[in-house]
């Protein structure tokens, strides 16, 4: 391998490992905020007490995003410097505000959440969980803006060598990105909703085992329900966006990306009623076609003949991506997220309510409750190699029709700096691994706080309480949660 080569394994290597957090980080926010939010109407004990044991399982993956986040901006400079010197001027808006506007809104608001406990009220202390999830959308929003427009650019023009930005609206609303944030968005909701289905389901399932009970897990009244239920309706709402938005995406390829569109499909060579592959052998006649442009007649592009004008246009060079990759990637995206997306919407029917019936719901079926701990790593995979069909398919360009990954690499970097960065950075990368799975199980074991005894009656005969009112009830305290 040369120094490219190990330049794209180690930001591959830790892309993929940051991505890792920022899903769940996203949907987990919102969850969390939910849950308080239903306490803050309720004031039902057990909305505050699942609030507190997942809010603790969002801080540490908040807190391992952040982390492994900041290395991002220095293989920028270490390995990358002809592509930051290209794109410094497009990119330092968005990647301005991201950091100056929605990381400050995200992380101060977390940090007043954290500490806020017992010392806001309640209202505000709300308020400030609100906050940060807009604060980390808005961040995920700017940082997806950037990347849209390596694979779109708009609003610039290219002087003396340099992207120069003329128009930042176009910028922030480049076609592209409209279409990538939806669907980015709501797949880390799918992410979420399945890392909250996976902790449910172990704790049913403890439950289970510590009754006895038959076929149920949990009993129909367990704190664990309410949660589950909530990611259930989380879940099978965002896969629907997903695949809404993913729709958008795909007829985007086709008059932008047309290279990745075919390569995803396998597709050769220009056809008339493209066929959708879902296996190789494997066909629905005429389906890409309509899926891309809505007429099933239309003509797809083929990667050899886009190649072989790339090549007239751009000059001698392969312009085809890794296609073995990119065609299993996009098959993978599909079908772990269908996967995921189908167990929510069979978990919704196997857990329904009686409707006019006055026994308690039914108990969650323990083979339900068993698949969604199994389940836990394929919405995350499905999302991973969504990401590698997006930025492995767009090669061998960083900035598409403007910019090649053989140029953008820093020129005097050799193999040895890289390769050493390179173990440096997915040893280090394990180690933090290691300590955010060790954290988290924890933390998923030891389960939510105990819940408040039951307030005792006070004798008839006992004095009122201050100025006559009654003893506040424990359980509607807030208590520190740290």
């Amino acid at each position: 391998m040369d120094a490219l080569d190990l330049a794209r394994w180690q930001f591959g290597v830790t892309t993929v490992y940051h991505f890792l957090f920022v899903p769940l980080t996203i949907g987990l926010g919102v969850f969390v905020a939910g849950l308080q939010t239903a306490w803050y109407r309720t004031g039902k004990e057990h909305y505050l007490r699942l609030t507190k044991f997942f809010g603790k399982l969002f801080l540490i993956n908040f807190a391992m995003g952040v982390v492994t986040g900041i290395v991002q901006e220095f293989q920028f400079g270490m390995n990358w410097s002809e592509y930051s010197i290209f794109v410094g001027d497009v990119f330092g808006a968005p990647l301005a505000l991201e950091a100056l506007l929605a990381f400050f809104l995200e992380s101060t608001f977390i940090g007043l959440w954290i500490f806020g406990w017992d010392r806001l009220p309640r209202g505000v202390h709300l308020a400030t969980i609100w906050a940060a999830v807009i604060g980390s959308n808005l961040s995920a929003y700017f940082i997806l803006a950037a990347n849209a427009w390596m694979k779109h650019p708009v609003g610039y023009e290219v002087v003396d060598g340099k992207a120069r930005m003329t128009d930042l609206w176009a910028v922030l609303t480049n076609s592209t990105a409209l279409a990538q944030v939806p669907h980015v968005i709501a797949a880390a909701f799918v992410v979420a909703g399945g890392f909250v289905l996976a902790v449910c389901g172990h704790h049913l399932l403890r439950e289970r085992r510590a009754t006895g009970s038959g076929s149920g897990a949990g009993g129909g009244t367990s704190i664990w329900r309410t949660p589950m239920r909530a990611a259930l309706v989380m879940t099978a709402i965002a896969g629907a966006l997903v695949a809404g938005s993913g729709d958008m995406s795909a007829k985007l390829l086709y008059e932008q990306q047309p290279m990745k569109l075919a390569a995803a499909e396998g597709l050769r060579h220009d056809t008339a009623g493209a066929p959708f592959s879902v296996v190789p052998g494997v066909e629905v006649p005429r389906l890409l076609s309509f899926l891309a442009t809505g007429d099933p007649s239309a003509v797809v592009q083929g990667t050899e003949d886009l190649q072989a004008g790339f090549a007239e246009r751009f000059g001698p060079a392969d312009y085809r991506p890794d296609l073995p990759v990119i065609f299993w990637s996009f098959r993978v995206m599909i079908g772990f997220g269908l996967s995921a997306v189908g167990l929510s919407v069979l978990g919704l029917w196997s857990t329904r309510k009686r409707r006019r019936d006055p026994r308690p719901p039914r108990p969650v079926p323990a083979w339900f409750a068993r698949a969604c701990v199994l389940a836990l790593p394929l919405p995350t995979v499905a999302m991973i190699a969504g990401w590698l069909l997006s930025e492995i398919g767009r090669q061998p360009w960083t900035v598409q029709g403007e910019l090649l990954t053989a140029a953008s690499v820093s020129p005097g970097v050799g193999v040895t700096e890289v390769a050493i960065s390179l173990a440096v950075f997915t040893a280090l990368y394990g180690v933090l691994a290691l300590a955010e799975a060790v954290l988290l199980v924890r933390h998923v074991k030891a389960g939510p706080e105990p819940a408040a005894p039951a307030a005792v009656p006070a004798p008839a005969s006992a004095p009122p309480t201050g100025d006559g009112a009654a003893p506040a009830d424990p359980r509607l305290q807030p208590t520190l949660m740290y």
